[in-house]
């Protein structure tokens, strides 16, 4: 009988072990979300909302007068929203001057009245109104403004002491981690939305010194300058732009780093400007067949395409074909790694660098200078289709040789073969296009016909070298793919 009554014990212990087992799973994994209540109530009195206010030709410029990355969506007819944008962002006549109201959000950096938001939500406006969580509105004085970061510091005067956030880093973020945004979209204050950090460090363009934080927190218009906080209610980033194809939020949003931001705001605080470290160098991708043709062992770093002349970067002997791995002892995986690290290193600050020459690594010590206003390009022509050029059996492109006229255009300073025609071969293969200088084989200058069908028959059958070429006025490396057999 205790037989029995042990083995029905037994087979009634089991379920009863696996149901304990299945909830305590359960309880874990409902103890991994993050509960954003406490968050919401301790952080939302230091985020505010941001309006404007200027005065406009309704002919000149955006219509609509939305921030960058938003457009209006396409919305039923009897929706609400309707009349809300129409009331802020529309036309009120043709040719009509009118004040126009900008919806952003901000928060308070400091308790003596300092507030951060994007240059973009304040951009040419007459007026700025913050209001605050206990529904006061002030006049806000734009201390300064930084374009390439689309950062601005205001300053508001209060009786009482403001509730300012803590800042974290935006360097110890991981991507998957959870993080919340408080903002006004569309106006309705202190909206909280929260999701995970999808990446770091995304490239933007005309974006080139700000790694942007990736996320899916739901950011739309009005959402623009509020912060992004991490699950210590830490401000990890500022809120700028999404990804949209409808004008609403479609899973990609933007922030900008709290590190970037606050290097911005300091220099705005104690100098009314930002400056930026310069290396003077244009850049690009390693491809993995730039890899292989520049005896890389794998993809990485920023490929210099061009040194500009009297740079930093010239001055310490980098040259075009230079890989850059490192700088300051920090790996360079991508292009779009090295700008940022340069932007924030101040003008006369020796750094080191290390860089792949011809398959070799070595290090150079740069003196970084400050950013120039503007650093322009050389621009460039298509050359026209006069003059005979020499062909390339082996190539199988067509060089010649530009004219002065050309030269002048192009500012060539007397270096480089033109190409005119580009059949079924090495050279097409390559990505070469009519209408390309090119500069360098293998490292070997070819300012003339001559010294380019030298450098090309120097090559050897299966040689993957790289081409350097000037492009509508851009250098850009290729990579040429020998055939195995002659």
């Amino acid at each position: 009988m205790n037989a029995i009554n042990g083995s029905l014990s037994g087979r009634l212990l089991l379920p009863i072990l696996g149901l304990c087992f299945a909830l305590a799973a359960t309880a874990t994994h409902a103890q991994g979300l993050p509960d954003f209540t406490e968050l919401a109530q301790k952080l939302s009195p230091a985020v505010v909302n941001i309006s404007t206010s200027a005065k406009q030709d309704r002919n000149a410029g955006d219509k609509r007068g939305m921030p960058p990355g938003f457009s209006i969506p396409n919305l039923p007819d009897d929706s609400p929203l309707n009349d809300f944008f129409r009331h802020f962002f529309e036309d009120q006549g043709p040719g009509e001057s009118a004040p126009r109201a900008s919806l952003g959000s901000g928060f308070v950096v400091d308790a003596g009245g300092y507030i951060i938001s994007n240059y973009h939500v304040i951009k040419d406006s007459d007026e700025v109104v913050v209001r605050l969580s206990d529904r006061r509105e002030l006049t806000a004085t734009v201390v300064g403004s930084d374009p390439r970061s689309d950062i601005a510091v205001l300053k508001i005067d209060s009786k009482q002491a403001l509730p300012a956030l803590t800042l974290g880093s935006s360097e110890n973020l991981k991507v998957g981690e959870w993080v919340l945004a408080i903002g006004s979209p569309f106006g309705f204050d202190h909206s909280v939305t929260g999701g995970i950090v999808s990446a770091k460090g995304r490239s933007l363009p005309n974006e080139n010194y700000v790694p942007f934080i990736q996320t899916d927190v739901a950011i739309n218009p009005g959402n623009s300058g509020g912060p992004l906080f991490n699950l210590k209610g830490e401000v990890v980033g500022v809120n700028s732009q999404i990804y949209s194809r409808t004008g609403g939020f479609m899973g990609v949003s933007f922030a900008i780093p709290i590190d970037v931001v606050m290097d911005v705001y300091r220099q705005i605080r104690e100098k009314g400007s930002v400056s930026r470290g310069w290396l003077g160098v244009l850049i690009q991708d390693v491809t993995a067949e730039l890899a292989e043709s520049f005896q890389m062992k794998k993809p990485g770093g920023a490929l210099v395409s061009r040194v500009l002349p009297g740079s930093p970067a010239e001055k310490a002997g980098i040259k075009p074909g230079d890989v850059i791995t490192r700088f300051e002892g920090r790996a360079i995986g991508t292009s779009s790694d090295l700008p940022p690290m340069v932007g924030t290193t101040r003008a006369g600050q020796k750094v080191t660098a290390e860089i792949m020459r011809e398959g070799k690594s070595r290090q150079v010590t740069i003196t970084i200078a400050e950013l120039p206003e503007e650093v322009l390009a050389e621009s460039g022509e298509t050359p026209p289709e006069e003059a005979r050029g020499s062909e390339d059996a082996r190539l199988r492109i067509t060089v010649r040789e530009p004219s002065p006229e050309e030269r002048k255009a192009l500012a060539l300073n007397g270096k480089g073969v033109l190409v005119e025609r580009v059949a079924k071969g090495p050279g097409r293969e390559a990505g070469l296009r009519r209408g390309d200088l090119i500069l360098q084989i293998n490292f070997t200058e070819t300012p003339t016909v001559a010294t380019f069908k030298s450098a090309s028959r120097a090559l050897k059958a299966g040689d993957k070298v790289p081409l350097l070429v000037n492009r509508e006025g851009n250098p850009l490396f290729l990579a040429l793919q020998m055939p195995a057999t002659k």
